[in-house]
């Protein structure tokens, strides 16, 4: 099966719009184009594809506001600009979603809500919790309180990660470019349009050009985006904007843009990911019928299974599982801390509320954030 074909059988998706899209160049909101995408996206959600959409334009649309025609290098202005804009921003969104049956949801996110093992838990509960409701999450970085990103992050690579976090099978970015060339089309008149290449191609970077006026990421950024979002064995698909019907027609199979083929599985890689990420914070001991159901079901660890914790942990952290003679079965995040976690061990889920005085997850290490040990 060809990777175009894959894209056509999706089960989720993401989809980042840039800012240029989105603001008519810097003319204000492009309340035409922002229709005409959702259109598309409440087409494809209303197939069965779940979609998360990362939208910029927050801080475009603030200095549109304004009056500013510059983006601003100052700081304080550009978290000004960025709450100015994601009002106007939200409101365009939530209205054109309405008219479609479906609702939206506003989801603020820096990079450390990511990277941080606790937070990362709580993002993706809420994200695929949205998702299974049948609403649309709008993500965005948390320009208005957040600095480092203001300054050197950008969306790209936030799709990306939420493509990892919630397990999507691609991710579309559309841009103002027609997907990625062969060299910088800005100054090469005859250079041309990549249809298919691998995200972990070594000659990619060579064919990166800068960032426009408005953005903070060119192509470089979108192939770095392409290479996280493959890590969790997401294709992406780098894309024109304004090219008709868009969204539909690459979710249809056609030949838009520029795939940039994963070249792993979305499980495969979604553990291998979690597995680099791993150095372990403590111990769970399991009971013989715990390691069986693990190594032989691919289930969940249930409380009801440990016999034992040790360690200094937190809600997130990676855990060591090992059986009754200590060797390692399995390693994962865990959703309770140390002191949590020793105070369930051995119950039932269903006995969790009342022993904690909280519902928490009924999975100590739910199958998703669980590897299995060689």
């Amino acid at each position: 099966m060809s990777a175009r074909t894959k894209i056509s059988n999706l089960k989720r998706l993401v989809v980042k719009v840039g800012s240029a899209i989105l603001t008519d160049n810097g003319r204000g909101l492009d309340r035409k184009a922002i229709s005409s995408l959702v259109v598309q996206m409440a087409a494809i959600r209303h197939s069965g594809i779940e979609l998360v959409l990362v939208s910029s334009g927050a801080v475009a649309a603030g200095m549109t506001r304004l009056g500013w025609t510059e983006r601003p290098n100052a700081l304080h202005e550009l978290q000004a600009a960025a709450a100015v804009g994601q009002m106007g921003l939200i409101q365009n969104y939530e209205s054109e979603f309405q008219h479609f049956g479906l609702h939206t949801a506003q989801v603020l996110l820096s990079h450390d809500d990511i990277s941080a093992r606790d937070r990362y838990l709580n993002a993706r509960s809420t994200l695929t919790t949205l998702l299974g409701l049948g609403v649309v999450p709008v993500v965005n970085e948390n320009d208005t309180v957040v600095t480092d990103e203001i300054r050197f992050g950008d969306n790209d690579t936030l799709a990306a990660l939420v493509a990892n976090l919630v397990d999507a099978d691609a991710l579309v970015i559309l841009t103002d470019q027609e997907g990625l060339y062969e060299a910088d089309p800005r100054l090469y008149n005859n250079a041309e349009l990549l249809n298919e290449i691998n995200a972990n191609d070594d000659s990619l970077m060579a064919m990166a050009g800068g960032s426009g006026r408005l953005g903070r990421g060119g192509m470089v950024t979108k192939i770095k985006a392409a290479k996280l979002a493959a890590r969790s064995g997401a294709h992406t698909v780098i894309a024109g904007g304004s090219v008709r019907d868009v969204l539909s027609r690459i979710v249809s199979g056609d030949t838009v843009g520029t795939l940039l083929v994963a070249d792993q599985q979305p499980l495969a890689a979604r553990k291998q990911w979690l597995a680099g990420l791993m150095k372990t914070n403590g111990l769970v001991q399991l009971d013989d019928g715990a390691v069986k159901v693990l190594q032989n079901s691919g289930s969940s660890l249930l409380p009801v299974g440990v016999k034992s914790v040790s360690g200094s942990f937190s809600r997130g952290d990676v855990v060591s599982c090992v059986d009754s003679d200590g060797r390692e079965i399995a390693r994962g995040l865990i959703n309770y801390g140390a002191e949590d976690a020793e105070r369930i061990t051995g119950c039932s889920s269903d006995q969790i509320v009342d022993i904690l005085g909280y519902q928490g997850e009924g999975e100590l290490i739910h199958r998703d954030n669980l590897v299995l040990s060689v």
